[in-house]
């Protein structure tokens, strides 16, 4: 990978984060690693965390080069003393901490019945145990500190559902929960925060590294963003802490539509999308992908960029959502017209 240089362009915006400390799991690729490229060119000095060691050298090589300090702890975090190692490590060195980001996360792509037990755990074990264990190494330094940020790196799919994704869906779920849980434990500590990012379609490893019992090659469905979208929207909600935010322009428009179009038609959309736009027609081997063992990581998947605003699906929601209005409406002028046309009964 080419040197990164630090850009001058964010000079104005460094203090709010400028000798921070975040530690960032899942850093090795992806999101995560342009997370890391983010706080590093805004000041922050960065702890990055994940089972690949050649990879996290190579982030905190990024990191420095950019002018940030920068420190990699080889952490497993479906593994409970890893993570508390890491959060020991990065203390001891730094003092204290001031974002800890879960970001770490696998997939399993096929149909829910088909795929085996053990892997559906690991999902689990990795995407919602090493959140939980992120959180509770996390919190406690963030009580004695007065003050810190948890952040917890959750999906559209959280809020929308997936087809063929189940185990990874539950666990974007439960991590938005368990959000909501600690946000209300922490509601009297005015300088804990915990923010929850719900990413949409992202260009990373992600779709290569999955496992994948469908017996089809897997690709991202469009509209696809670039991970240093995602990673700007994590920075800035550390920078400026809320509950939620979507990163990706579809995001609260796929959520609206959601909401207001009939429960069966909005399941037909997304199933004829993911069917059509998620796997490709050739057949691949079955594989575990990167439950078990690291896979060789990059900041980005080498998908095609380019965000497609028109997309089937996209279409079909703005078509369900200007139908579902037009129900509403109708549906409003007919409470009118029956209360006598003022809203009153």
């Amino acid at each position: 990978m080419d040197e990164l240089q630090n850009e001058d362009s964010v000079e104005g915006i460094q203090n709010l984060t400028k000798n921070k400390v975040a530690v960032i799991t899942g850093a090795s690729s992806g999101i995560g690693r342009a997370a890391a490229h983010e706080y590093a060119r805004r000041g922050a000095r960065v702890v990055v965390a994940a089972r690949n060691k050649k990879a996290l050298d190579e982030v905190v090589k990024e990191c420095r080069n950019l002018g940030s300090e920068a420190l990699a702890v080889v952490t497993d975090v479906t593994k409970e003393d890893e993570v508390n190692r890491l959060a020991e490590t990065a203390h001891a060195k730094y003092g204290n901490i001031d974002i800890w980001i879960n970001n770490a996360a696998v997939t399993l792509f096929g149909r829910f019945e088909e795929v085996p037990t053990a892997d559906i755990r690991q999902v689990i074990e990795t995407n919602l145990f090493g959140y939980i264990y992120g959180a509770r190494a996390a919190i406690p330094i963030f009580r004695e500190q007065g003050s810190g940020t948890l952040i917890n790196v959750s999906s559209v799919v959280a809020v929308t559902g997936q087809p063929f994704t189940g185990a990874y869906v539950a666990t974007k779920a439960a991590e938005k929960a368990l959000s909501e849980s600690l946000s209300q434990e922490l509601v009297e500590e005015e300088n804990i925060h915990v923010c929850t990012v719900m990413p949409t379609v992202i260009d990373t490893p992600l779709y290569q590294h999955g496992a994948n019992y469908t017996g089809k090659g897997v690709i991202p469905p469009k509209p696809l963003h670039s991970p240093e979208m995602a990673a700007e929207a994590i920075v800035n909600i550390s920078e400026y802490p809320r509950k939620e935010v979507f990163a990706g322009t579809p995001g609260p428009m796929i959520y609206m539509a959601k909401a207001v179009t009939p429960p069966q038609l909005y399941d037909r959309m997304v199933k004829r999308n993911i069917d059509k736009n998620h796997f490709r027609d050739t057949l691949t081997e079955i594989t575990p992908g990167n439950l078990y063992q690291h896979a060789l990581d990059q900041i980005n998947g080498g998908w095609h960029q380019e965000i497609h605003e028109n997309t089937p699906l996209v279409k079909r929601l703005k078509a369900g959502m200007m139908l579902a209005g037009f129900g509403l409406g109708l549906l409003a002028v007919w409470g009118l017209t029956r209360s006598g046309g003022d809203g009153t009964s």
